[in-house]
């Protein structure tokens, strides 16, 4: 019977007994390490005693991240070998013509060789010209009492 109860004593020794934790002083209060699971956390003291808060692990955080982009990786690569397949070809031909060109009339002068083409743009008549310099003035007068403005306004504010 003592043989048994030292065995029920041995482990019901707490873990620190144990050496479960490893306890390392911090400005805070203690850094404990749990040598079994890896698990970090800060100890401090406060109105009511010792308290342990988990240190959040970054490595965690990363694998769960990385297992969830690898789901993605992976049911994303089972659709794309669902869906059909795309070769860059297509099964009907395209149209000979451009379908977004206006339709030409069809009574249309014959075409004359190329040496023989003449452009011909046509020039503004002197009435069209007078209009567009009259406009082009008012504007620049316009402008220039609007600057003039401006500029009385703010050196007298100044």
């Amino acid at each position: 019977m003592a043989a048994s109860g030292g065995a029920a004593a041995a482990q019901s020794a707490p873990d620190g007994d144990n050496g479960r934790y490893t306890m390392t002083p911090i400005p805070e209060g203690v850094l404990r390490l749990d040598t079994r699971t890896g698990a970090v956390s800060t100890c401090t003291k406060n109105e009511a005693g010792w308290a342990c808060y988990a240190v959040p692990d970054e490595r965690s955080a990363l694998d769960a991240e990385i297992g969830r982009l690898q789901a993605e990786v992976e049911k994303l690569k089972g659709e794309l070998a669902a869906g059909p397949t795309v070769s860059g070809k297509i099964d009907e031909a395209l149209p000979k013509s451009d379908s977004l060109k206006k339709a030409e009339p069809q009574t249309r002068e014959p075409k004359v060789a190329e040496g023989d083409r003449k452009l011909e743009i046509p020039l503004p008549s002197d009435q069209d010209l007078d209009r567009a310099m009259s406009f082009l003035e008012k504007a620049w007068r316009r402008l220039i009492d609007m600057a003039n403005r401006v500029q009385k306004d703010v050196s007298g504010k100044i």
